[in-house]
């Protein structure tokens, strides 16, 4: 960047209202999107729960933005009641089969080095913020509190 911000760059082309801001992205959501986002969120939550707060996942490091933005698109998914490309809709049913899925393949890729119970603790808190009526502030909270539960 030439200059250390770009506040002097002005878009006076587009007009952005609230309605604009609080509208469900338009677009599509893809089977392997789903998968993506519930397959980061649990690794990252169970990362976290090990006492890493950022971790190396398919050649990038993630950290619990990351995590954040993959279980508040699932979320809102499900609010939204959006359906896959293929037509399937996002339900909690079939996130929860996905989660199943997706977790029994990583229990297989790690092999004996796989742990269960924390990836189990992981898997209890990514459904507590994601598949909820009421959105969760911040998914670390609840996070928090296993954590400390679990020390004493």
């Amino acid at each position: 960047m030439p200059a250390a911000n770009q506040l002097h760059r002005y878009r006076d082309d587009i007009g952005v209202t609230a309605h604009d801001l609080l509208a469900p992205a338009v677009g599509t959501v893809t089977e392997a999107g789903l998968r993506n986002n519930i397959r980061v969120g649990i690794q990252y939550l169970a990362s976290w729960l090990g006492g890493q707060g950022c971790v190396p996942l398919y050649n990038l490091m993630e950290d619990a933005a990351t995590a954040e933005i993959c279980r508040s698109q699932i979320w809102q998914w499900l609010r939204h009641h959006v359906h896959l490309d293929d037509g399937r809709p996002i339900t909690q049913s079939l996130v929860r089969e996905m989660i199943d899925d997706e977790v029994g393949q990583l229990a297989a890729q790690h092999g004996p080095s796989f742990d269960a119970a924390r990836y189990r603790r992981a898997v209890e808190l990514f459904v507590k913020v994601a598949t909820p009526p009421d959105f969760i502030e911040f998914l670390t909270l609840p996070a928090y509190a296993e954590v400390i539960a679990a020390s004493q």
